[in-house]
């Protein structure tokens, strides 16, 4: 299979359009394999390129573990500049079909702006074990220690927890046991959040089904609708991450959509045996 190695913000994927629709789900099952980093490729996720019958083109991702996601943000940036870059998408706009519904893109350069569509705080739908209602700072508990938790959905789950300090023991210790707790029926991807000022935060997270990664694109979306919903922050935010920024902006209105802007890149390409 021919493939080619791309990353946002260090957030990297093995993507290809040299597998069918039919074949997508055997390559989610060897998806562990093509990840490991010492005996496969290595990445956080595997890309398929697909065609659609909706949109431009399909996309679908499966994890390191080889769980499949809603949509995943950086993914989305990729998927983008991999079309463009093997010429089998000459525009600047692109239309992306997910699990999570028809994403739009469009290229500006070195950089990728994305539509990511509106966010949902609606508890059921994130989903969390609320049955209506939404979780905005709710109290979880885990070995003892409180989280306050907002729960919000960019087609895929995520909890928001604000912290004094992003350290190890924060991300590492609790991000896998809050990744699994009861609250997240579908399990979840954990943001701890440092707020810096009215237009920036830093984030960690831990991903559901990869642990920890040096970005992601949803989970910047997710933290800065908490921050807006919180009024932690304002409404244009730049999200600094382990791999690098990506600007965000949402107007507050939860019908509206959430934008987000960073790079793309090509890293290598090759062949794998599969």
């Amino acid at each position: 299979m021919k493939f080619v190695k791309m990353e946002g913000l260090a957030n990297d994927f093995i993507l290809t359009h040299h597998v069918s629709g039919e074949n997508a789900g055997a390559i989610g099952k060897i998806a562990p394999v093509l990840c490991d980093r010492r005996r496969g490729i290595g990445g956080d996720g595997v890309i398929l390129v697909l065609p659609s019958k909706t949109a431009d083109y399909q996309m679908r991702i499966f994890n390191a573990d080889g769980s499949e996601p809603e949509m995943c943000g950086n993914g989305i940036r990729c998927f983008a500049r991999y079309v463009q870059k093997t010429g089998l998408w000459k525009k600047p706009a692109l239309s992306v079909e997910t699990i999570a519904g028809i994403i739009k893109t469009e290229i500006s350069g070195d950089r990728i702006k994305v539509t990511m569509g509106a966010p949902i705080v609606d508890a059921p739908r994130v989903p969390v074990a609320k049955k209506s209602g939404q979780a905005i700072m709710e109290p979880i508990h885990v070995d003892g220690e409180k989280f306050f938790v907002t729960a919000v959905s960019m087609g895929n789950p995520h909890a928001v927890i604000y912290v004094d300090e992003l350290t190890d023991e924060m991300v590492l210790g609790y991000g896998k046991k809050l990744e699994s707790h009861t609250f997240f029926p579908k399990k979840t991807n954990v943001e701890f959040v440092k707020v810096l000022s009215e237009k920036e935060i830093r984030m960690r997270v831990f991903e559901r089904g990869c642990g920890e990664t040096m970005a992601c694109g949803t989970g910047a979306c997710a933290s800065v609708v908490s921050g807006i919903i919180n009024k932690k922050h304002g409404n244009s935010v730049t999200v600094h991450l382990l791999g690098g920024d990506l600007f965000i902006e949402w107007d507050g209105e939860l019908s509206h959509p959430v934008y987000m802007t960073g790079p793309a890149k090509w890293v290598f390409e090759g062949d794998v045996e599969l």
